[in-house]
């Protein structure tokens, strides 16, 4: 209940908004933040200083992600892609390795895990390029067919490398498969999705930040019902990311918060905000599992526990074994009333904790129509559906 999770912010921040934060997969202290004003800036989390920073677009910076080879490749609204060297002792100059100009204005960016290629998706549909031939034309281009409609985000399966998955403005989740370069599913929900990320430990789980406030885990070999939905933002989902051990995820909303959940419940295990915090509109999980980061509107990236009463550092003897009895009397009484209220409270800031009262009222008045209307209907006429099926329109092969 009096957890402090906050860490404290990374150096002085941005000077406007953040939008994307990447970490490097292969290092444990690098992360990459881009902002709105154009600036990429590259940070250690050991120490949580800026070790470089590049004024790297004119305008935002909609998509970040790191290579294989340590590269960092950014794409923003000013229609280009460029490749930049952090690691470099001769990047001073701050000149990007590689650039790409488009047609259209770019919205989100991923990398292979095992070869060379990024994906890029804008306003025409999703294009594959090779990193190691600056400036060339895309190699292939993926779009579901007789759609115009915006690509809001996309993402390698890290896994089951050649699959691709995206979100589009006209609310529906895509996926395509590199070998045949050719789309293979569409699901279309009732809002759209923000934000898209796979599950590192589980090739065919990804998980979808909406507009409704939710976030939907689908399996990829069923799209046609949601695994879970997890429900608790009381504003649009904006971003979402899987742990490092596929067994948990955290979301940013546009409710100035950032919620923990277990990947196999509903219900948020933790809830974090601060009171300056913004808008969230970026998130990502350490390599180690330790720490949840964010970016956001208010131009700060904040460092935060993973688990919010966790303790780091050296302990003594002593101290561990006094705090794993504490863990041992919360599991041995957890099925308790007072003991399951008291684990389950969390102070709200409170904008969000009245949004949520009105919430409520509403999704109860929904429910309380559709039950009166399956009741005075003909038998059989109007059934009741799954939560988890509710946010399904229409399944495309």
């Amino acid at each position: 209940m009096f957890a402090k999770p906050l860490l404290g912010s990374l150096g002085r921040g941005h000077v406007d908004g953040v939008y994307k934060i990447t970490t490097d997969p292969s290092s444990l202290e690098r992360l990459a933040s881009g902002s709105g004003d154009g600036v990429v800036k590259v940070w250690d989390l050991a120490s949580r200083d800026e070790i470089w920073q590049a004024k790297a677009h004119d305008n935002i910076v909609r998509g970040l992600c790191w290579s294989r080879d340590k590269k960092l490749l950014s794409c923003a609204a000013d229609r280009t892609i460029k490749i930049w060297d952090p690691y470099s002792s001769e990047s001073a100059s701050n000149e990007p390795v590689a650039s790409w100009l488009g047609k259209d204005t770019f919205t989100s960016i991923s990398h292979h895990r095992n070869t060379p290629h990024f994906a890029v998706s804008s306003s025409s549909g999703i294009a594959i390029y090779d990193s190691t031939r600056p400036g060339s034309s895309a190699t292939t281009r993926l779009a579901w067919p007789n759609s115009v409609d915006t690509i809001s985000c996309v993402a390698f399966n890290q896994l089951e490398t050649s699959l691709l998955a995206s979100t589009a403005s006209d609310r529906s989740i895509v996926l395509y498969d590199l070998r045949t370069a050719s789309p293979l599913h569409r699901t279309v929900l009732t809002l759209s999705c923000n934000a898209v990320s796979w599950n590192p430990q589980e090739a065919f789980t990804l998980a979808a930040a909406s507009e409704d406030h939710n976030i939907y885990v689908f399996d990829s070999r069923a799209l046609g019902r949601a695994a879970n939905v997890l429900q608790g933002h009381v504003a649009a989902a904006t971003d979402v990311a899987w742990a490092p051990t596929g067994a948990a995820l955290v979301s940013a909303g546009y409710d100035r918060s950032l919620r923990v959940w277990d990947a196999r419940r509903g219900r948020a295990r933790d809830i974090y905000h601060a009171r300056r915090m913004q808008r969230v509109f970026s998130v990502v999980w350490s390599a180690d599992n330790d720490f949840v980061l964010s970016g956001s509107d208010d131009g700060n990236v904040r460092l935060w526990r993973a688990e919010a009463a966790a303790r780091q550092g050296v302990m003594t003897f002593k101290q561990r074994q006094a705090l794993q009895e504490a863990d041992a009397l919360k599991k041995r009484y957890a099925h308790m009333p007072e003991i399951k209220r008291i684990a389950r409270h969390r102070h709200l800031p409170k904008v969000v904790k009245k949004a949520g009262e009105i919430k409520n009222e509403e999704l109860a008045a929904i429910k309380r129509r559709e039950e009166n209307e399956r009741k005075h209907s003909r038998k059989g006429e109007k059934r009741r559906r799954p939560e988890r099926e509710k946010m399904v329109l229409a399944v495309e092969e």
